[in-house]
């Protein structure tokens, strides 16, 4: 079962100067809902033992908070509607961004208008990384689902040469998930990358059994 979402103080910087290059990949949704066991495979046997990896060491992330919270989100209205999403009650929303060729750092930018949202970044290891960037918004039960599956990724395994379980790519946890209180701050935050692979950024309103959220939201590669 899914552990209640924690709280976490980031404390307040100044602005930080970086040399921001948004993606400009093309940008797809889906939806989902609570699914059947995922470590069975086709002949109904359990599988999550062999699907098990042993993760190399993840460097820490830099966070921090910035005051001005409108000019950010008229910024963001201003780029088109790709950056503002609605979060409804109980459900989750993962951006996920592959890793940049010509980059060696994700950095990211949120708020929300009104109450608190949960935030928390993962890394999935892959040799193919891609260059979508997509949006996938699941309901609670599901979450709780994909989590279980994240803690039976625990064995050897030689990145190197890239997983070689089937159905999972091993992920790593980068960020827990916390609760921000990003309706009074814009909450931001930058991560050099472990490797090849993909960033899941997860906005989590799970925990909201009445309130939707309204996310304001950049991501960027740096050099």
């Amino acid at each position: 079962m899914q552990e209640p979402i924690k709280e976490q103080k980031v404390k307040h910087q100044q602005n930080q100067t970086v040399n921001q290059y948004p993606y400009n990949f093309t940008m797809t949704e889906t939806h989902s809902h609570s699914s059947e066991d995922h470590d069975q495979d086709s002949s109904g046997e359990d599988t999550s033992e062999e699907n098990s990896v042993e993760l190399p060491p993840i460097a820490a992330a830099s966070l921090w908070t910035q005051r001005d919270i409108k000019a950010f989100k008229d910024s963001v209205r201003k780029e088109g509607g790709e950056g503002i999403i609605r979060v409804g009650h109980g459900e989750t929303v993962t951006v996920k961004v592959p890793t940049h060729e010509d980059s060696t750092c994700l950095f990211w930018e949120f708020a929300t208008d009104g109450y608190d949202i949960g935030f928390g970044l993962y890394f999935e290891w892959t040799n193919t990384p891609g260059t979508q960037v997509s949006v996938h918004i699941s309901d609670s039960d599901e979450e709780e689902d994909e989590d279980e599956e994240m803690d039976d990724l625990s064995g050897r395994e030689d990145i190197e040469r890239g997983p070689s379980h089937q159905g999972h790519l091993p992920i790593s946890v980068v960020i827990p998930v916390y609760r921000r209180d990003c309706h009074e701050e814009v909450f931001m935050g930058s991560h050099v990358y472990p490797g090849l692979g993909i960033y899941q950024l997860k906005f989590d309103n799970s925990y909201s059994l009445w309130r939707s959220k309204t996310l304001y939201y950049r991501v960027y590669y740096t050099q």
